[in-house]
Order: structure tokens, then C-alpha cells, then sequence
């Protein structure tokens, strides 16, 4: 790629890591003597430090959200689609930061790094954090930026999870909170796939009870499935039908993306890799196998699990935004069977009775979970049309 690009792209960008000699106690108890962030920030910080927006990311998400990180990558940040120059998320409004979890393993404190205090990798030692630990280390980050307030914050999936408990444990500190694709707590189904997940990387010969950096190894196998489980429920029927079919395999192509129809009976009547979703899967399992540390798989996974900001107020969700004053924007989409519509209905629901300000959108997409990571018109749109609405509240607000 040359160093030419898109004109609606942020182009280079500079992650930061941003160190933290503050204490945080988790929700487990357990104490984080000090960690680390790792941040991505994309625009311009306007002068009352107004316009700002907290990118949340997902499971496997990280902060690399926009842009490129150098002139020969391929691919841009997990969230391009949306962040931009005249894009949904337009950078030439806002000031989008966007950083790696506690717990991740994109430069974050996470289970892959050193622990001070031993000097050997966290490992299986590192304790489970939860979306509350994430929104607590979140809100030490804006006031290191020195963001008082956030004009919005913004995530799908479990990122969307994050949004909801940023409004209810810092109702002060944003205006608006927009939530993607996600739900008010796992289904006992999402729960199971979770725990399939866990299995499947705990029980790999070379996990090593959580120890693998030592030996100088990983679980290969088991992420690698972990990953083939999770893709499955990303997409949708109809997107996997269309995208693969029945379609063959190209045997002449090993590894092809290309292959002849089911129907010309050149199948291997073996247990190898036949048809193309098949292959879809291993490249998929393999490449994040490559990429993804499995400690920090597990505990993503469980923090997922344990998300139900009910739970403080005897199961009651609307009592858990009672003193929400931001915005909502809900949105969902029609062949998300992991966090499906009615999901973000329960939600909207709960703040209807809570007496909050909400809107909620529903998209026919036929894109399943991943839809909130593409360019569907609608959403994108949508999204770009309430932006634009945030934009213009801070152009009308007093300046102190």
C-alpha cells in the first residue's frame, strides 16, 4: 500500500501507552497496583475538551479502531467503516479515543504481561475483570485526557455492554451513550457457547493450566476452535449461504477462496477440509490462534457471562438507569441470533420505564452480529444523522 490514502481514512496512527501508578480494586476485590492502556486517538480535542467519544470495543476488539499503523498494512482499524473524516464517526467533529481493555493483549495489563511484582508473566494469576472493572479503569483514562464529560460514548456487542454500565456508574461523565448489537445479559445459550469456548483452550495439551508463555508455546488448537465456535454464531443463516453455500473446496487451489459446485461430485468422501466454510473456519481459527492470547480469551468470555447491571437492584433494569441522565441510541439487527433485537428491546423497555430520553433502530441486514462492523447504509446513516444531532447540541451549548 502506498502512502496514499482514502481521503475519508485518518490515515497514520500512533497508539499510545499510557501507564497508571494508581491502585484499582476490582470487582473480584483483588488490587491492580498499577497498570497500563493502550490508547489510539483520532481528530482534534476542541478547546472546552467537549467533543469527545470513547470507542468500547468487543471480544477480540483492541484500540487499533482507524487508520493504518504504517504505509504497508492491508487492513485498516477494526472499526474503519465508521471512523473517519465525513465518516458516521466524523473526525472532523470529534475526538475519538479508542483503547485495549485491561485484560487484553494489545499492550494493555493483561494475563501476557510481565507481573512487576514477580517479574514472570501474569498468566492464569491475573485476576477476572469485569465490564464495571473496564468502565472504572475507563474512567481514570478520560480524566488523565482530562474529558470531564464524554459527548458519547460508543460500542457493539460487548463494547455496547460497556456503554450501558458507563451510564449507570457515571451518569455525570456522558451525554449520550449509543449501544450496538448488544443485550442486558447473556441468554443461558451465549453462556454455553462461552463455556465451550473455555473448554476448548483449557483443555488443549499446550494451555499448560494457563502457563504456556513459559513453556514457550500456546493452544493452538483450542483457540483455533474457540475461534470457529464464536465465528459461528457472528454470522447469520443467510449470510453463511451466501457468502458459501454447498460450494466445493478447489482441490487444485489448496487454501483458495475459490470452488466448484457441489453438484460436479468432486467431494474427497474423507474427513478432510470438503467445503469452503469448512476452510472459511480453519483460516479463520488460525489466524486469530496467531494473534490472540488465550488468557485473555478466557477472561473476556467470562466478563461477558457476568454483565447484568440488574443484579444491584433485586433484577429490576430500568432501577440501574434511574439516574441516567444521558441520551440513548439503541441499535439492532435483524439476523443477530447472539444479541438478537428483542434484546435491545428489553433495554429500550427499561429505560421507557426508567423515564429516559431513548431511540431505538432496528436494521434488516442479513450480516447476523458482525452487521455492527460493516458499512450497511442504514446503520451507518443512522448513526451519522444522530452524530451530527451530538454535534450539534455542543455548537448550541453555553461556553463556560
Amino acid at each position: 500500500m502506498s502512502n496514499s490514502f482514502p481521503p475519508d481514512s485518518v490515515g497514520l496512527v500512533q497508539p499510545q501507552l499510557l501507564q497508571f501508578d494508581i491502585p484499582l480494586t476490582l470487582r473480584s476485590g483483588k488490587v491492580l497496583e498499577q497498570f497500563d492502556l493502550m490508547v489510539e486517538t483520532y481528530g482534534e480535542l476542541n478547546r472546552d475538551r467537549s467533543n469527545a467519544i470513547l470507542i468500547c470495543h468487543a471480544l477480540s476488539g483492541d484500540h487499533h479502531a482507524a487508520g493504518f499503523h504504517n504505509s504497508s498494512d492491508k487492513k485498516p482499524g477494526w472499526w474503519d467503516a465508521c471512523i473517519g473524516p465525513g465518516k458516521a464517526i466524523d473526525t472532523n467533529l470529534f475526538y475519538v479515543v479508542s483503547l485495549n481493555n485491561l485484560g487484553g493483549c494489545a499492550g494493555s495489563t493483561g494475563p501476557a504481561s510481565k507481573n512487576p511484582a514477580t517479574g514472570r508473566y501474569y498468566g492464569p494469576e491475573f485476576p477476572v475483570v469485569t465490564v464495571r472493572d473496564w468502565v472504572n479503569s475507563q474512567l481514570l483514562l478520560s480524566d488523565r485526557l482530562g474529558i470531564h464529560k464524554w459527548a458519547a460514548v460508543v460500542g457493539g456487542s460487548l463494547g455496547g455492554m460497556q456503554v450501558l454500565r458507563w451510564a449507570i456508574s457515571y451518569p455525570e461523565r456522558l451525554a449520550h451513550a449509543i449501544c450496538i448489537a448488544a443485550a442486558p445479559k447473556l441468554s443461558a445459550q451465549n453462556i454455553a457457547f462461552n463455556e465451550v469456548a473455555r473448554q476448548s483452550i483449557s483443555n488443549d495439551p499446550q494451555f499448560h493450566e494457563g502457563r504456556y508463555l513459559d513453556h514457550g508455546t500456546y493452544p493452538k488448537q483450542g483457540l483455533m476452535l474457540a475461534r470457529m465456535v464464536g465465528h459461528i454464531t457472528y454470522l447469520s443463516d443467510n449470510a453463511m449461504r451466501a457468502k458459501f453455500g454447498r460450494t466445493v473446496t478447489d482441490f487444485e487451489q489448496t487454501g483458495s477462496n475459490f470452488g466448484r459446485d457441489l453438484r460436479t461430485g468432486e467431494l474427497s468422501f474423507a474427513f478432510n477440509v470438503d467445503f469452503q466454510v469448512e476452510s472459511y473456519l480453519h483460516y479463520q481459527g488460525e489466524r486469530f490462534s496467531e494473534n490472540f492470547d488465550a488468557n485473555t480469551y478466557l477472561l473476556m468470555t467470562k466478563a461477558l457471562d457476568y454483565f447484568d447491571p440488574s443484579v444491584d437492584y433485586d433484577g429490576d433494569l430500568s432501577s440501574a438507569f434511574a439516574n441516567s441522565d444521558c441520551k440513548f441510541l439503541l441499535m439492532s439487527f435483524s439476523t443477530d441470533w447472539r444479541f438478537p433485537p428483542e434484546r435491545s428491546r428489553e433495554i429500550a423497555n427499561a429505560l421507557l420505564k426508567a423515564d429516559r430520553q431513548v431511540s431505538y433502530l432496528e436494521i434488516e441486514a442479513d450480516q447476523g452480529h458482525d452487521a455492527f462492523l460493516l458499512p450497511i447504509p442504514r446503520y451507518v446513516d443512522a448513526l451519522k444523522a444522530y452524530l451530527l444531532g451530538v454535534h450539534e447540541e455542543l455548537c448550541d451549548a453555553p461556553r463556560s
